[in-house]
């Protein structure tokens, strides 16, 4: 069998320090190649990076702000375009070096890669130690100083109760519309929404109107005005107007506009208000929806009576009448006063939509049109064929309003500035007892629950 040798690897000394290495052009050691060319030269191995302590977010020059998180590809990102030599270099790796959170010091790791002779590539690690300094951003200091805003939305509603603007504040916190807000100010009637740039403020309004049926108005007011460069500066109002009907208000329309609705009646009971309001006429399940721009074309939607003007009754029978829409059944009650309960047989036979949640010995909450004082022009224009005793709302829970649960969730409140005067004691209590009924609603309704978001409560 013929013998074939190995071949060997041919080796040169370096020319530097006599090393035996592989032949490369450079015909040097890769230490004698570091000690005389240093590829990291021009790129700084220390740097800083401006942060907001009170936003918590990034400078990214020349001057937008950015949200990072620690060790995040974002904040990664900005620290390498703060390294003006990295163009010269082929970037090979980049990643972060652990520190202490509290330590405001941010290191990463770099490997690089640079042509240094002909045909000689020299790559090397090396670290670069970012400062973390704190300073405020230009909107953070806005907040802090006052009467800087340069746009402000007015949200108002003709109503004496603030269910709607509880309803309104969840929908806002579920999809953060309050984000870009620099203050938020509660007013007598309604809430005052502070922006610091224009756009900001039309998104809100813009936001308002998707969810709720509104209508609004602007005003700009001139600040002050430079006549060299013809340059001026503007404040901004958008005063928003909620529609004034709410959830199980009964609502009186004209004939003509009732016709227009699909021939309904023209006495219904409003059972839910989104970007539009639901009615449903109470003798024949029949339901519509207005629109916006349907209520504000002549404004002839009133609403009769609202949820203080509720009375509790006592059901004494339910006679089904076959007729269904969803959770609804058309069936005429046997109701009685609950004043009365007990004392006489003053019985009232209603028909109502409540059929399929009402038994014998259950409590109602209705409208009694035969003993309220209504004041209002379409009411008086209807017939009295048109006009029942007693109009039937909702189910009462009286044991639970006794014996109170303690609930399991709670919601998320506005961080809302009260104001140059804080509310009296009689009508803070007024704004308790809305809130415990929006609550109520809440646990009653699980349509509305589905559009916010509720929150466990650790202390129940």
């Amino acid at each position: 069998m013929e013998y074939i040798p190995e071949p060997r690897q041919q080796l040169i000394l370096c020319c530097e320090c006599g090393t035996a290495i592989p032949p490369n052009p450079a015909n040097m050691c890769v230490n004698c190649v570091r000690s005389i060319v240093d590829i990291t030269e021009g790129i700084p191995k220390q740097a800083t990076v401006h942060w907001c302590k009170n936003c918590e977010r990034y400078l990214q020059p020349p001057a937008s702000w950015v949200g990072c998180d620690l060790e995040s590809r974002e904040l990664l990102a900005l620290c390498l375009k703060k390294l003006r030599g990295l163009t010269k270099v082929r970037l090979i790796d980049a990643g972060f070096v652990w520190t202490e959170p509290h330590s405001r010091r941010i290191k990463i790791k770099l490997t690089i890669q640079k042509e240094v002779f002909a045909a000689t590539i020299l790559q090397q690690t090396f670290e670069v130690e970012y400062v973390v300094s704190s300073m405020m951003c230009p909107d953070c200091t806005k907040i802090m100083a006052q009467n800087t805003w340069k746009a402000m939305v007015q949200v108002r509603q003709k109503v004496d109760h603030q269910r709607t603007f509880f309803y309104l504040e969840q929908l806002i916190l579920k999809h953060n519309a309050h984000q870009e807000t620099i203050n938020i100010k509660e007013v007598k009637g309604g809430i005052d929404f502070h922006f610091a740039q224009r756009s900001h403020a039309i998104k809100m309004v813009e936001f308002l109107a998707s969810m709720v049926p509104t209508r609004s108005k602007s005003s700009e007011q001139l600040i002050s005005s430079d006549t060299h460069t013809s340059t001026s500066n503007y404040k901004f109002t958008y005063a928003v107007e909620l529609i004034p009907v709410c959830k199980d208000d009964l609502v009186s329309m004209p004939k003509k506009t009732a016709n227009a609705l699909g021939q309904i009646s023209p006495l219904v009971l409003c059972t839910r208000v989104g970007n539009a309001v639901h009615v449903i006429d109470f003798k024949t399940l029949q339901v519509a929806e207005i629109t916006g721009l349907v209520y504000w074309r002549q404004e002839d939607i009133t609403p009769v009576c609202s949820m203080r003007d509720l009375k509790e009754f006592y059901v004494m029978d339910v006679e089904l009448l076959g007729q269904n829409f969803g959770r609804y059944a058309l069936a005429d009650i046997t109701i009685q006063r609950m004043a009365d309960v007990g004392r006489n047989d003053n019985v009232i036979i209603v028909r109502s939509h409540l059929g399929n949640l009402l038994n014998f010995g259950d409590t109602v909450l209705g409208y009694d049109l035969l003993t309220a004082n209504i004041n209002n022009t379409n009411f008086e224009r209807l017939s009295s064929d048109d006009i029942p005793s007693v109009v039937l709302v909702k189910k009462s829970y009286p044991e639970r309003r006794r014996k109170r649960k303690q609930r399991n969730w709670k919601l998320k409140t506005l961080n809302k500035d009260e104001g140059d005067l804080a509310p009296k004691k009689l009508e803070q209590d007024k704004i308790e007892a809305d809130f415990e009924t929006f609550l109520r609603d809440l646990e009653e309704d699980p349509e509305l629950r589905q559009s916010i978001n509720l929150y466990k409560d650790s202390s129940a």
